[in-house]
This record gives C-alpha cells, sequence and structure tokens, in this order.
C-alpha cells in the first residue's frame, strides 16, 4: 500500500477507479475543537484544516482535486471543449480605446497568444510612435500567478509607479519605472495596496499605503523620495480604527493628494495635502461621522459632494476651498429622491454628470452647467447596465461611457454633451458567428414572502421553450451595497446555446433599488437576502421558467454564503450549485480578529462578540447549520493563497457536509471541491487560463441535465 499523507490507496482500490466503479470520496479526519462563548459551546470538527503549511492539509486538498477529476472524468472532453470554445469567442489580438491624458494617448492591447495585457501609450497623436510600458507577458514568466496593480504616471510624464502581487494575497511590491530609460528603480517596496498611491508635483515624492501581511489590512500611508532607501520612508498617516478602509490617490484636478477612509458603508473620511508641498500636513476635508458618506471631486476653487447627510439615497452638494468643514456653508445642487440614488458623478468645466439607479437599472444623466438643460442617455433596453467611462479632463464637452447588456457585448462610446451625437468607438468583438438577435433578454419580478417586489433579468436564447424543460442557471451576489447589473458575458453563450436560461436575481443586499435595498440586507437583516434568493427561485418554477429537476444555483464570496444558506434553507428548490469561494463560516471567522479583513466586516455582518450579532449570525451561518438532510449536487472552488475567504472555510465546509448530507432515494448527489493550488480569490490571472474554472463549473452542471457536448 502507498501512503499519501492522510490517505492510503490501495492497488485494489486503483484497479476499481479503472473499471468505472465510483471513486471513494477523501473523509478528513475529525479532531474536534470546543469554541466557547457567551455560555455556549460549538464543536468544530475540522477548525485544523487552517493550518496552511500542514502537509497532511495539502494532501487532503490534493486528495479532493484528485477526486473531482475522477467523478467529473466522463465529461473532460466536454471541459475541453468548452473551453476551446470560450477561447474561441475571444480576439486574441486586441486593442482597448485609447484615451487622451496630458500629452499622451494609453491603451492595452493584447497579442495572440498572449495572457496579459500590454500596456501602451503614444506621445501627441494616435499615428505618434508606441511606447510599451509595461509588457504583462514578460513580467508574468516564471510566476505562475501574476497581477499589474495599476500604475501612476508623474506630472512630467516620465516616470510610473506600479505595482506587482506574483502569490495572489493582495500583497503588492510597489516599483517605479523611469518610462524614458526603461529602468526600473532599485527600491521595491512590499507589501503595499494596489491602486493607492499618488505622485506629487515634483515628480520625486509619492505616497503610497502600506498593509499588514497578517490581516491584509492597509491602515499606513507612508511618503517616499525617489533614490532614497524605503526603510526611511516617513509615515504620514496611521488610521487607529481597524474597522475602516484606507485608498489613496491623486484628484482629477491634480491640485490634491487625497486619503480616503471608509468603514464599510458607515461613515466616510477624507484627508487632503496640496501636491504641490509633499512635505506639508495632510487636512481633514471633514471629520468621521457614523452614519455619514460622502465622496468628493475638486473643480477650481470648489468641491462637489456626494453625501447621503438627511439623504439615504445621497444628494450633491458644493462648497468653496476653505469652508469644508462647515456644513452650514454647502450648497445643494442636486436634492435627495426617495426613487433615485445618486451613484456617482463626473465634473467637467460646463457640464456635469450623474450616474443614478432607478428601478434596479442605471442611467446617466447630463446637466448643462450654462443653459441648465438637463438629459438621460436613452438605451432602448429592458435590463442593461450604462457607466460613466475615465474621463481624466475637465476641458472638453464629450463625454467618454460604457454600456452593455444581456445580449449586448461591451460598448465604449464617446458622447457629445452639446451637440447631443453619439459615436460608437468600440464594441466587444465575439468571434464564432455571434449574432445578438439570437437571444432574447426580459425583466421580471418575483413577489418575496414579505411583500417586496424583487427583480430579475434573463436571457435565453430564441425559442427556447418557457414550460419548465429548461435548465436554468439563477446568479446573485447581494452584500456589500454591491449591484448585480446585467452586462453581456460570452462566456455564458456556452450554457445559452445549449438550452440554458440564465437570470439575475437583484435580491437585496444589493444597491440595485436604492440605498434601503442593501440596509435591508445586511446585518439584522441579513436573511432578507437569502429568502429572496429562495423566492426567486420558486418564482422562476411556478412560471415555467425551469424546474426544481432543473434550476441551478450560482455565487462567489459573500454570494457563497448565500448559496450555503440557501442550500440550508431549501435543497430541494436545486438540481446543482456552484459555490465559488465561499464565505461559509460566518461565527468563526467573525470572532477571529487576526484573520484578513474581519475587523472592516463588522458592519456588515455585525460584531459576534456581540451576542445579539453572534445569535443572528449562527442561525443562518452555513458551516453551523449543516444537518442530516438531501443536499442537491455542489461543486466548491476555492484558493489556497485567497486573501478575502481563506480556503479552509470551503474546506471545512464540504468535510462536514461529507458526513452529514444524506440523498433522496436512488439518487447519489456530487459533492465536489476544487482548490487552486496557485491562485487566490479571483482565480487563475491569465485571460485564457481563468476560462479552465469556468469551463469546470458548465460542464458540472451541463453534465447534470444530461448534456456531454
Amino acid at each position: 500500500m502507498k501512503k499519501t499523507g492522510l490517505f492510503l490507496i490501495s492497488t485494489f482500490t486503483l484497479h476499481c477507479m479503472t473499471h468505472a466503479q465510483p471513486p471513494a470520496a477523501p473523509k478528513a479526519p475529525i479532531k474536534p475543537k470546543e469554541l466557547t462563548i457567551h455560555g455556549q459551546t460549538r464543536i468544530d470538527n475540522y477548525y485544523y484544516l487552517n493550518e496552511r503549511e500542514n502537509p497532511e492539509v495539502i494532501n487532503y486538498l490534493k486528495a479532493e482535486n484528485a477526486y473531482l477529476e475522477q467523478v467529473l472524468a466522463p465529461v473532460k472532453s466536454l471541459r475541453e471543449k468548452l473551453f476551446e470554445e470560450m477561447k474561441g469567442r475571444i480576439k486574441q489580438q486586441d486593442e482597448s480605446v485609447p484615451y487622451k491624458e496630458g500629452n499622451y494617448y494609453y491603451y492595452t492591447k493584447y497579442v495572440t497568444g498572449g495572457e496579459y495585457p500590454i500596456y501602451c501609450r503614444k506621445k501627441g497623436s494616435l499615428t505618434g510612435a508606441e511606447e510599451i510600458m509595461f509588457d504583462g507577458n514578460a513580467l508574468a514568466k516564471g510566476h505562475p500567478y501574476y497581477n499589474l496593480g495599476g500604475y501612476e504616471i508623474s506630472d512630467n510624464e516620465d516616470l510610473a509607479i506600479f505595482a506587482e502581487d506574483t502569490v495572489s494575497r493582495r500583497l503588492y511590491t510597489l516599483r517605479v519605472k523611469n518610462l524614458k530609460t526603461g529602468q526600473v528603480y532599485p527600491e521595491a517596496i512590499p507589501n503595499t495596496e494596489a491602486g493607492s498611491f499618488a505622485w506629487a508635483a515634483d515628480n520625486k515624492t509619492l505616497f503610497y499605503i502600506r498593509k499588514d501581511p497578517q490581516t491584509l489590512l492597509g491602515y499606513q500611508v507612508y511618503r517616499h523620495v525617489l533614490g532614497t532607501d524605503p526603510k526611511q520612508d516617513v509615515l504620514v498617516y496611521e488610521e487607529a480604527d481597524n474597522q475602516f478602509y484606507l485608498g489613496l490617490y491623486r484628484m482629477k484636478s491634480k491640485k490634491y493628494v487625497a486619503i480616503a477612509s471608509d468603514h464599510n458603508g458607515v461613515a466616510t473620511e477624507y484627508r487632503l495635502l496640496d501636491a504641490k508641498a509633499p512635505t506639508g500636513q495632510f487636512s481633514v476635508f471633514l471629520p468621521r461621522e457614523k452614519g455619514h458618506e460622502y465622496d468628493i471631486v475638486h473643480f477650481a476653487n470648489k468641491f462637489y459632494v456626494r453625501t447621503n447627510w438627511k439623504a439615504e439615497n445621497f444628494r450633491l452638494m458644493e462648497v468653496t476651498e476653505g469652508k469644508t468643514s462647515d456644513r452650514a456653508a454647502w450648497q445643494e445642487i442636486i436634492p435627495h429622491r426617495p426613487d433615485v440614488m445618486l451613484a456617482n458623478m463626473d465634473v467637467f468645466v460646463n457640464h456635469l454628470v450623474l450616474g443614478e439607479r432607478k428601478a434596479g437599472l442605471t442611467s446617466i444623466r447630463v446637466i448643462n452647467q450654462k443653459t441648465k438643460a438637463d438629459e438621460y442617455l436613452d438605451f432602448g433596453e429592458p435590463a442593461y447596465v450604462a457607466g460613466i467611462g475615465y474621463n481624466p479632463d475637465f476641458n472638453t464637452n464629450v463625454l467618454r461611457f460604457g454600456y452593455s447588456s444581456l445580449t449586448t457585448p461591451s460598448s465604449t462610446f464617446d458622447y457629445n454633451m452639446d451637440t447631443k451625437q453619439k459615436t460608437l468607438l468600440k464594441q466587444q468583438e465575439v468571434l464564432g458567428g455571434f449574432d445578438k438577435t439570437n437571444y432574447v433578454s426580459e425583466r421580471v419580478y418575483a413577489t418575496a414572502r414579505d411583500g417586496v417586489k424583487v427583480p430579475i433579468s434573463l436571457v435565453y436564447r430564441k425559442g427556447t421553450k418557457k414550460d419548465g424543460s429548461a435548465p436554468l442557471l439563477q446568479y446573485s451576489y447581494g452584500s456589500y451595497g454591491y449591484s448585480t447589473d446585467p452586462g453581456f458575458s460570452s462566456t455564458r453563450l456556452s450554457l445559452l446555446d445549449r438550452g440554458f436560461i440564465y437570470a439575475i436575481a437583484h435580491i437585496r443586499g444589493g444597491q440595485e433599488m436604492g440605498r434601503r435595498w442593501y440596509e435591508d440586507g445586511k446585518m439584522l437583516k441579513k436573511k432578507n437576502t437569502f429568502n429572496d434568493f429562495v423566492d426567486c427561485s420558486e418564482y422562476l418554477i411556478k412560471n415555467k421558467y425551469t424546474s426544481s429537476d432543473k434550476l441551478f444555483a450560482m455565487g462567489g464570496s459573500a454570494g457563497g454564503l448565500l448559496m450555503g444558506a440557501v442550500i440550508n434553507q431549501a435543497p430541494q428548490l436545486y438540481r446543482g450549485v456552484v459555490a465559488a469561494v465561499p464565505f461559509v463560516d460566518v461565527v468563526t471567522t467573525m470572532l477571529d480578529e487576526s484573520i484578513p479583513l474581519t475587523t472592516g466586516e463588522f458592519e456588515e455582518w455585525g460584531n459576534p462578540k456581540e451576542k445579539t450579532y453572534y445569535d443572528y449570525m449562527l442561525s443562518y451561518s452555513p458551516y453551523d447549520n449543516v444537518q442530516k438532510k438531501a443536499y442537491p449536487n455542489l461543486l466548491v472552488t476555492t484558493g489556497l493563497h485567497d486573501s478575502q475567504v481563506q480556503y479552509w472555510e470551503p474546506a471545512k465546509w464540504v468535510a462536514k457536509l461529507r458526513t452529514m448530507k444524506t440523498n433522496n432515494p436512488g439518487q447519489e448527489t456530487q459533492l465536489l471541491l476544487h482548490t487552486n493550488m496557485e491562485a487566490g480569490h479571483g482565480g487563475a490571472s491569465g485571460r485564457f487560463q481563468a476560462l479552465k474554472e469556468v469551463a469546470l463549473e458548465y460542464a458540472f452542471m451541463l453534465n447534470l441535465v444530461g448534456v456531454q457536448q
């Protein structure tokens, strides 16, 4: 017998596997651990799986991967076919629409066979010589994972700050490159926040956020001068409250470097520094106050402020420089509206552009500051997503925006705000004979158990029958106020073309229907999120979009928590569930402040050190509520280096389900765990490698409804 860590594999077992006998599922040993708080003791039999360096644990994860491959061996060719099919829809040699900033046009491009983008620019005009700033394919060589976490160009346009992650732990190493000479400067600053860095106006001083390697929270802002030892960098701000997240950027006007402190939807605070005085002190725009969130844009001698002060769905104010801390000096520009949420804004010399949400859909509103003319752009589809693009220039009358729908590929437009002319600059090219007229989208509303109307966006191929015979994939997220908008996906076509209907349930916990939609799906109202999803499923079954033996559910991260709660509540509704990087061990994680990001989550889920939140959290935590009953087919995915949801949560959940789940008479259900041993929360880093994970998910579902081609 060959011993492999926890598992003994006999030659007899191997012989059976080769003769199509059902493979034996791995079973993690039970090692009870008592967890006591509030006078209550929970027994966690798989707590030890958090020992990332333990060979026993690694071998268990590998055994689960091997088991998955054995179970899905009949659809190996389908997985390969799906991968090639999805890859074949992508235009391999492609370019983004350039945008002008300063003296350069910036764009990204992909080359045939390349997994990563190449970041380029041209000086003066689009006919100028191409300069390659960063070649992602070259930078990624030798790394199983690679991510370029943004870049920032200096005022003289010669230097670029950039950040790299080669582990997928979201701990970025900051570097500086001379774009004229190609030299990468010797200083390398580890454990920084991606995208949160800014140049001062002197072209030699930069600011960045340092993260705690244990909790992964960015909590310190440092000042660095090129050519000096990073160990001598000056600490300019430290966030004392570990429930706040830090951001750092140079404002659009270039006048200020801004530090943003955000308490997860509960409070905001900005600190500003004149970029021409990098050794000066950051000053507070408006002190933090519980319940007050705001965003700011600087223009000329004033600030525009998007604020929820006395305005749940936000309103727009303006205030002159020097008076920002006096709210009495704030002047209202756009009032609060109970049925419209002000989501974001952009400012131009003659125009104000607002991103709004109403009835679950996004809209773009353009206001002429001189004439006061006010208009909404028209998109003409029942379910879509439109958003303000990157517009670095104040002095223009042209708005760059993006548009997509369930049937329309991602599109980039320029809109002349004076002449009202809309110009399509680029639409995502979908190869393989895609024709949008072959697909239909719908927007319907399900009535939740408490009477609330929940929007559902659907897409399917023309001719798909709505008699209950079609398989359907229902997707949701439903947390953090994140709205799941009905955008296009070329990979999704592989399901639609095989008869699937795809549905997005816009459940509470998101912000599709305004701020109240979020507030009613968090903290002590979190169960509304789960109930909405189940009630949407029942609506889809009742109205013959599908049936329970062909209904699938999918969600990731906090959406994976949703999946776990849903199958504990109503497992009979689903044929199969895909839970990607699922946050399922809610109570234990939220009690451990050493785990990355825990403290910043208290305002989303509650702090279980308070008994009220502990009891409520315990009542829905998927891991704690696994019971001896029949569960649907389940595919669970995770990444060993996940920085958001630690790999052991899904691993423990699967281990517990293995011992607890039963089967309906005559029906053996699959329980599969796949761990990407080289990636984290976002999965594989390459544009094609990531498709292999999608192919796995799709093959899992297609196989269960008898589609193997």
